[in-house]
């Protein structure tokens, strides 16, 4: 049980430390407030320009 916690932990705060960093975007750290209509369109570009900083990792 424990070890698996563990492992659960792990993947947490990987998933945390993405979630900051794409918080750094105004746009997801706060109410968005424009129409709904685009938001997927503009958090896949967010998410685009994420992967491409990882990629030059």
């Amino acid at each position: 049980l424990k070890i698996y916690n563990q492992e659960i932990n792990k993947r947490r705060i990987a998933i945390e430390h993405v979630f900051g960093r794409l918080k750094t975007f105004k746009i997801l750290a706060e109410q968005y407030r424009n129409r709904g209509k685009r938001l997927g369109l503009r958090f896949n570009l967010i998410a685009a320009i994420y992967n491409l900083e990882l990629s030059k990792k």
